[in-house]
């Protein structure tokens, strides 16, 4: 046969020789060409091509001998067989001599050009079906690092080309209809940057688990990638917001994951590499700076940006010189296939119970069958279909079994690892870094696996109830009133960017404080008063903090900031924390700054604390996150509630406290609207809209105080009525008054989603916006829109402004 090349330096490659080297090869040159002048750095190397590899096939009828093998596969024959039988025949075969000295001459004018003998390369397998937009072979074949000399290059040249049949790829082509042998492998021998002395990770465009397009999220592990690849460890997680990624001025890093990192994967001085136990002090530590974050993830947009397409890439620090480079690049093929008209979710429709283990969540549906628990793979036929996979760590060869499970739960790795990455080709749920789930679950006993509830997988006992359900976001019909979400938890905001969505109604601060923070604001400012249990703990969660109040500065800031990312640049209302004392007592380190009240309900709560001598630290915290989030981070979006505001003094006490910690009402947009739940922000409408922007209807609160009615009493709960005559006029008042002096006015709450009726009257009633759980958005909806072509409804109009309708 006639070879054109059988070697080409990645210089002269680009994406159009995907037939000639594959894509993993082709875009690393494409990168090299086209991408360095946006300041994207790849190491230097070369491929050979796929006619090389047709070479040696035809060289010893390989061609005939592997088809043969083909046909009893697909007669019956074991892929385990099939595939140790054409890896074999490969290995016998010596490499053609032409390609031997080819390999060789490019790999000594690597060596000239770095003026170095013999110098580490990395060894990658490349397939010309490989790293499509339709189709990713990614991780199925052989990847050697650290290989020095020209022998030990050869040896892995060759591994590499029997790696084209290990039996996953063998499975993968047989699902997606690929030709075995229509499909070539090129080989990428690339410069090893030196990430066992410093790290690597992963870099995808979007987040890989809801699709959303508005974050990068890059991981990080210490060590060589092949770790994080893997799934052995479980990385750091940086989330970053591309909107502030433009300006240089802001941080864009608006949520931040120190993962456990215990091994790390270096330099073997044999030769290739080996695994190792990571220090105590990198485990703790951040393995990117915020300056390494910042680079990474502008190289991915500009990389996406010049492919047109999502983009999954590898990324590796030099621990000698300190330098970043991509040493991979791929377009992403899960997330950005999925259709973005249609939302479905899974939800439990059940009390679960406690978790028996937890870790991430991959895949947002739930699975639920016996537990099988593996050390390693086994016969496909002793592995029941409808079971839950629990393992260590998996690899390639688990993946006709995985293909089996209707779940799969891990001991070990990230959102990048091996298990995560197959999980979501299938769409199967999985958990991983779950940490003892094969010691904790029991091989046969009926779990359920739900990873429908954020950004935390959790198994719980037992086959539970479930629902699943699909919402055709294309036929939901536009509202001149606005229909909002009510989002409380940070880790499934991402979910739900899908709805479009008017912005964020109500999105609660006390949950971010009792779910990711944990600790009490004043225990954190004044650790003597704490017993020395709770001190302990709270050392414990904060070791990694010299200034411990910066703690929960952090914690709340990434969990707003989330909220408020997933909806840009629509409004976002995040209401300052509304714990009563009771509650915030059960925070850690929480009893020795609340006391004990008779009625928590109606005593020392909301804007009453901002500025009392017991909170007063407290709210300036809070003031401190939500001023980061907006001035530091760029999410200028967020407007701030004050709850259970009593008096219009109490108002102007809780706003000068704010202007203390820089949050002052009008500068750099800021708004700041009251929460109307108490019968005096109805009655003095007209003075408490002269200090805020606008109000947000509580309906239970002002159902509660306006009837007199206990909403928690089970004896009363008859009498608990948001439609009862003397709250609806309360209603329609504030929206006629503060309209008058052009406020807009929203309700938050239960009603709207249970009862078509009271969100017929709210629209009738001229309310602005309508905020509901995102499970209840798509019926509240088309429900408002029934509304409207009812009542004729009013013109929608911007926050602050008096909608046109209104007399």
């Amino acid at each position: 046969m006639h070879i054109t090349r059988r070697v080409v330096p990645f210089a002269e490659l680009g994406r159009e020789d995907i037939p000639v080297v594959g894509g993993k090869n082709a875009s690393l040159g494409e990168m090299i060409t086209h991408l360095a002048s946006a300041g994207v750095r790849v190491p230097h190397g070369f491929a050979t091509t796929a006619d090389a590899y047709r070479e040696l096939l035809a060289a010893h009828d390989l061609h005939g001998r592997i088809e043969q093998q083909i046909v009893r596969l697909r007669d019956g024959a074991a892929l385990g067989d099939v595939g140790a039988a054409i890896r074999s025949m490969i290995m016998a075969e010596p490499l053609p001599a032409e390609l031997r000295a080819e390999v060789v001459d490019a790999y000594e004018r690597l060596a000239n050009e770095q003026d170095r003998k013999n110098p580490d390369v990395a060894v990658r397998s490349s397939a010309t079906a490989e790293d499509l937009p339709e189709a990713s072979f990614a991780g199925q074949q052989e990847t050697f690092l650290n290989v020095c000399g020209a022998a030990r290059l050869l040896e892995c040249c060759h591994r590499c080309y029997a790696s084209l049949f290990t039996d996953r790829a063998i499975d993968y082509r047989e699902r997606m209809g690929f030709d075995h042998l229509t499909v070539a492998l090129s080989i990428g021998v690339q410069t090893m940057v030196r990430s066992d002395l410093a790290g690597a990770g992963v870099i995808f465009t979007l987040d890989p688990e809801s699709g959303f397009a508005g974050v990068v999220v890059v991981s990080a592990a210490w060590g060589l990638g092949e770790t994080v690849v893997s799934g052995r460890v479980d990385p750091d997680e940086y989330t970053v917001f591309r909107p502030s990624l433009r300006n240089p001025a802001l941080d864009p890093v608006i949520d931040m994951r120190i993962g456990a990192k215990r091994q790390k994967a270096v330099y073997d001085e044999s030769g290739l590499t080996r695994i190792v136990d990571s220090t105590v002090a990198e485990r703790a530590s951040r393995v990117l700076s915020p300056a390494d974050v910042r680079r990474l993830a502008t190289w991915a947009v500009a990389v996406e940006e010049h492919y047109g397409c999502p983009m999954d890439l590898e990324w590796a620090k030099d621990g000698v010189t300190g330098e970043l480079a991509l040493v991979q690049a791929r377009p992403e093929t899960v997330q950005s296939r999925r259709r973005v008209t249609t939302l479905r979710r899974c939800r439990l429709t059940g009390a679960p119970g406690r978790s028996l283990v937890e870790g991430i969540a991959v895949g947002e549906a739930i699975g639920a069958g016996p537990a099988v628990v593996l050390d390693s793979p086994v016969q496909l036929d002793r592995f029941p279909v409808g079971g839950v996979l629990v393992t260590g760590i998996t690899d390639p060869d688990w993946e006709p079994l995985m293909k089996r499970a209707a779940a799969i739960v891990t001991d070990h790795g990230g959102r990048t690892s091996h298990a995560a990455i197959v999980s979501r080709e299938l769409g199967v749920p999985a958990v991983v870094g779950a940490g003892r789930a094969t010691e904790v679950l029991h091989d046969g006993a009926h779990v359920t696996v739900s990873c429908a509830e954020g950004a935390r997988g959790h198994v719980y006992d037992g086959l539970l109830s479930y629902e699943e359900r699909e919402t055709d976001l294309a036929g939901l019909p536009a509202t001149r009133t606005r229909v909002m979400l009510n989002l409380a938890d940070p880790s499934a905001a991402f979910r739900w960017w899908r709805l479009p969505a008017d912005g964020v109604g109500l999105a609660r601060l006390e949950f971010i404080v009792a779910h990711q923070v944990k600790i009490h604001p004043m225990a954190l400012l004044h650790p003597d008063r704490l017993d020395r249990h709770d001190r302990h703990l709270v050392e414990r969660l904060t070791e990694e903090y010299l200034d411990r109040s910066q703690y929960f500065v952090d914690g709340l800031a990434f969990g707003v900031a989330r909220i408020a990312a997933s909806r840009w640049p629509d409004p976002v209302v995040v209401r300052t924390s509304d714990f009563k004392t009771n509650e915030y007592a059960r925070l850690l380190g929480g009893q020795p700054f609340e006391p004990t009240e008779a009625n928590p309900m109606i005593g020392w709560r909301g804007a009453s604390r901002y500025y009392g001598r017991g909170y007063r630290e407290g709210f300036a915290l809070e003031c401190r996150a939500l001023r980061r989030v907006r001035e530091e981070m760029g999410l200028t979006n967020v407007i701030v509630m004050i709850p259970f505001c009593r008096t219009v003094e109490e108002a102007d006490r809780v706003l000068d406290c704010m202007a203390e910690q820089g949050l002052r009402r009008g500068e750099h947009g800021l708004k700041v609207y009251v929460m109307a739940e108490i019968p005096s922000n109805i009655i003095l409408a007209e003075e408490f809209a002269e200090r805020f922007d606008g109000f947000s209807i509580g309906s239970n609160d002002l159902t509660q105080l306006t009837l007199g009615v206990d909403r928690d009493s089970e004896l009363l709960a008859p009498v608990f009525d948001e439609t009862n005559p003397a709250v609806t006029r309360s209603v329609r008042s504030l929206v006629a008054r503060a309209h008058a002096v052009d406020r807009p006015v929203g309700l938050c709450g239960q009603r709207p989603s249970d009862d078509p009726s009271f969100t017929e009257f709210l629209v009738e009633a001229g309310i602005d916006s309508i905020s509901v759980a995102p499970d209840s958005f798509a019926g509240v909806k088309q429900h408002v829109a029934t509304a409207e072509s009812r009542t004729g409804g009013t013109e929608l109009a911007e926050p602050g402004q008096r909608p046109r309708g209104h007399r």
